[in-house]
């Protein structure tokens, strides 16, 4: 429903970290809002978003068939739900990519969060429609073939952020897929702020990056 993608919380630790140190392109990416549009129209957004970057990759220097997803609350509620059901993105123009990082989604499971008890925000951003619940739930959309996922959660949350991690992580195993849970005693803002920060999560994240086989090229001097 809001946000910048200039927001410097957003952007500054991930470009210093990884555009500065490691050499890699990084396009933050904005996309309408709520009540503007619907969830689905979101990720198609992301979709077209993402199709631009993988057009464009050669002129800045990187290479379009090694792209990384990630998003944080929102974002990676979109970033899980285009790699659960790939054809979304494909619809917009999207080329494959090599995987997602999905930073603190308590909507992996969207159809089952609607149905129990919740924030009441999220009856602004899903609405009432148990059918629209299930075609932006990733765990509902997911399809075989989605790419591997890194799904990043916060322990402080009192809302199953990780249980639903847990749970999404296994449903993709059982399609023969691979996502990763990884835990952190973060709060959900300090999930998206503190990435990039020197130590043991930053550095969980930069391996899920070179397992799926991206890696920074910084030129020597």
């Amino acid at each position: 429903m809001f946000g910048d993608k200039e927001a410097a919380g957003v952007v500054d630790l991930k470009v210093a970290h990884w555009v500065r140190e490691q050499g890699f392109v990084l396009v933050s990416v904005g996309y309408r809002f709520v009540p503007r549009v619907d969830v689905m129209q979101q990720a198609q957004d992301v979709a077209r978003a993402v199709a631009a970057v993988q057009a464009n990759a050669a002129s800045w220097g990187g290479d379009a068939a090694r792209v990384v997803l990630m998003g944080h609350s929102a974002g990676a509620h979109l970033v899980a739900l285009l790699s659960a059901s790939p054809d979304i993105a494909r619809q917009q123009g999207a080329r494959p990519w090599l995987g997602a990082i999905a930073l603190d989604s308590a909507a992996l499971d969207t159809a089952g969060l609607m149905q129990r008890r919740h924030l009441n925000f999220y009856d602004r951003v899903f609405g009432s429609d148990p059918a629209f619940w299930r075609s932006v739930s990733p765990t509902d959309a997911l399809a075989p073939g989605a790419p591997p996922m890194l799904l990043v959660c916060s322990t402080q949350r009192r809302d199953g952020s990780c249980t639903q991690a847990q749970q999404f992580a296994a449903r993709v195993a059982a399609t023969g897929g691979r996502a990763e849970v990884l835990p952190e005693d973060l709060s959900h803002a300090q999930i998206n702020a503190e990435l990039g920060q020197p130590g043991v999560y930053t550095a969980a994240v930069d391996a899920f990056v070179r397992s799926v086989g991206v890696a920074g090229h910084v030129a020597k001097p």
